[in-house]
């Protein structure tokens, strides 16, 4: 392995309250990228010197420096992708892709609102809306660096910005200024998720794929009954699972690799640091007050095989 990111679905893993649990013993890890050493004599597809990435959506064990694995289950990816690039790009990218793609038919000028936007998969969304042209309006919670994380995001192609506090006075909806949106995306839940729903046009639809609150999602009456407002859950992982090696998934991979070449695409803020740091990062990643999108990626590069 070269590089490989912490997930907050590899801390449930770890815990045991995630859906998908491996069978024990397990190494934790379901997102990173490889480089090819050796490769069988069946083995037709591969060489060394390519890199990988998994195709499987759990379970893989990329928290190690080295793997022995059948080709069937890694995905080869172009060397010129860069390694932090190609070690996140299967949660995050993937899945800010599929809620965009999948939920609602978009068009260039539609409306998109989503909380957390400053989370990994939010900086993604963000990106995917300014590549294909729809307008992005961009929830995060107040902090004492909030300009400065307006800029980041700003300069990462967001059309709107706003606290929670500034979304519930705003008037960009109301005078026009900015259509009412289309799809709504939820990864914090409870008032946050409530408000963002507020913004939806009818017939508009909110999908939660994550609940960093820890807070329910609750659904107005009058949302449901006078705006015909649907709610809809989406999971990365059985996404993966139940596309896994088709042409839907390989056309998707292709469109994220290129973004990324071309530079449409960028890594998550991030920090490298080594596996034995992973208390730190683990404790960190868990920490609510730190909650800022920082993604911690565990650096395997150098290491012999020895280590």
């Amino acid at each position: 392995m070269l590089a490989a990111p912490l997930n907050p679905a590899d801390i449930n893993t770890i815990q045991g309250v995630y859906p998908a649990k491996p069978p024990l013993p397990a190494v934790p890890g379901n997102e990173g990228v490889g480089e090819i050493l050796s490769v069988g004599s069946d083995v037709k597809n591969l060489r060394p010197g390519d890199r990988v990435i998994p195709k499987e959506a759990s379970a893989w064990g990329t928290w190690r420096s080295h793997a022995v694995s059948d080709a069937q289950r890694l995905s080869k990816i172009p060397k010129e992708i860069g390694i932090v690039e190609a070690a996140t790009m299967s949660v995050n990218p993937s899945t800010a892709y599929r809620m965009l793609k999948d939920f609602v038919q978009l068009s260039a000028g539609d409306t998109v609102i989503q909380n957390g936007a400053n989370s990994a998969a939010g900086q993604n969304v963000i990106q995917l809306c300014n590549v294909w042209g729809l307008i992005s309006v961009n929830i995060v919670r107040d902090r004492p660096n909030i300009d400065e994380l307006k800029i980041f995001l700003k300069n990462l192609g967001a059309t709107h910005i706003l606290t929670e506090q500034e979304l519930s006075k705003t008037d960009i909806f109301k005078s026009k200024a900015v259509s009412k949106a289309k799809l709504a995306l939820n990864c914090v839940g409870g008032k946050s998720a409530v408000e963002v729903l507020r913004q939806l046009d009818h017939k508009g639809v909110m999908v939660t794929y994550g609940g960093m609150s820890r807070e329910p999602v609750t659904l107005p009456t009058s949302a449901l009954i006078f705006k015909d407002i649907s709610a809809r859950g989406f999971w990365m992982s059985r996404w993966t699972k139940e596309h896994q090696g088709t042409q839907e998934q390989e056309a998707m991979q292709r469109d994220i690799a290129q973004l990324l070449i071309d530079g449409k695409l960028r890594a998550p803020l991030h920090k490298l640091l080594p596996l034995r740091d992973y208390q730190d990062a683990i404790n960190n990643t868990l920490n609510a007050k730190g909650f800022t999108g920082l993604k911690y990626i565990f650096d395997f590069q150098g290491l012999d095989s020895s280590t």
